[in-house]
Order: structure tokens, then C-alpha cells, then sequence
């Protein structure tokens, strides 16, 4: 049971600010595949979303982050589609519009090229909802939105994001790699119809 009060700033606006954030969000795609849909983070997500990176799931995130932390995480997604043209998406479950997790490309502090992330509610694991939801962001950023390159970081330990990585068909890119000073898994992605 979540007896957290909201904090001022997770409350949602109101009068004209919340008719233009409205608007804003109704410029952001929304992606469907055979089992989901893909659709802006709206700050309704945010428990879910701290539910995740507040738990031991995100140690591979550099985390669990507290509240606060995970709030910033949570307006970087956000931003990068005003920033960037492309961010982050909440996964649904069509069928029951259960919140699934989150999928979305961004870049953040460090990143060399822009990186497909995804991470997903315990519940929703083990059922193929990653990779479906992150094959159809890919395709949405390497082919609709015409980004140069796309990766994904991944911590040697983190056997299942790897697995993700695999069953899209990206290949690991030592070069890469070898332009970190700490240890990590480059996943290079490109268009299923190039793959």
C-alpha cells in the first residue's frame, strides 16, 4: 500500500498549464504492437516508476534511487522529447491498460549515442513484453526518426537486459566498448529489415 503523500511538484497542473500539457503530450507518438501500447509518460506513472527504481530491480540502473532521485530520473525520460525528439514511452498492457513498464530512447550524462532503454514492473517479466515493446521503439527511432546510431548499455552482470539486446538482433560492438573506462556491454541495434 502506497501511504506516500504527493509532493507538490508530482501534482498535475491545472487551468491553461494543463491544457498545454496536454497539447505537448498529444505531439509525442503513441507506438502499438500486437500486445501493447506504447504512450507518453504521464505523472500518473510516477509510483509505478519509482516503484521500479526504488526497488532492488534498478541496481543495474546504478540504483535504488530514493524518491528524489528517482524523480529526476523520471523528468530526464521526459525531457529528451522536448530536447531531443525522442524520450521515453510507459508500456500498457492493451488489453487491460495495465502499466507494464517503460521503454524509450534517450541520452543522458555520459552516453556516446543515443541508447534504447527499457525496464519493466517484476509482474510483467518473463513474458516477452521487453523485447516487443523495445523492437518497436527501435524501429521508431532508427527508421521515423532517423537517428544516426542506437545502443544499449548494459552491465556485464545484467544477463536479462542482454538477452533483450539479443533477441533484437543487435550484435555487441567491442570498439565501443572500449571507450569506457569501466566494463559494459555495448548492444549496437539497427532496423529489422537491415538486420
Amino acid at each position: 500500500m502506497n501511504t506516500h503523500t504527493t509532493y507538490p511538484w508530482e501534482a498535475p497542473a491545472s487551468g491553461a498549464a494543463a491544457a498545454l500539457a496536454l497539447q505537448l503530450e498529444m505531439c509525442v507518438p503513441t507506438l502499438e504492437t500486437a500486445r501493447l501500447s506504447l504512450r507518453p509518460i504521464r505523472l500518473t506513472d510516477f509510483d509505478t516508476f519509482f516503484a521500479i527504481l526504488s526497488s532492488e530491480r534498478a541496481v543495474f540502473m546504478e540504483g535504488p534511487f530514493d524518491r528524489d532521485e528517482a524523480w529526476s530520473e523520471f523528468t530526464q525520460c521526459v525531457s529528451g522529447w522536448m530536447l531531443r525528439g525522442v524520450g521515453y514511452f510507459t508500456i500498457l498492457k492493451r488489453d487491460t491498460g495495465a502499466i507494464l513498464g517503460f521503454v524509450g530512447l534517450g541520452m543522458e550524462f555520459g552516453d556516446q549515442e543515443h541508447e534504447l532503454g527499457y525496464f519493466l514492473t517484476e509482474e510483467a517479466e518473463g513474458k516477452g513484453y521487453a523485447t516487443e515493446a523495445a523492437e518497436a521503439v527501435r524501429d521508431f527511432g532508427l527508421g521515423q526518426q532517423e537517428l544516426p546510431s542506437l545502443v544499449s548499455y548494459v552491465d556485464l552482470p545484467n544477463t536479462q537486459s542482454a538477452a533483450v539486446a539479443d533477441r533484437l538482433g543487435s550484435k555487441r560492438d567491442a570498439q565501443a566498448e572500449a571507450k569506457f573506462a569501466e566494463p559494459v556491454q555495448v548492444w549496437r541495434h539497427q532496423l529489422e529489415a537491415y538486420a
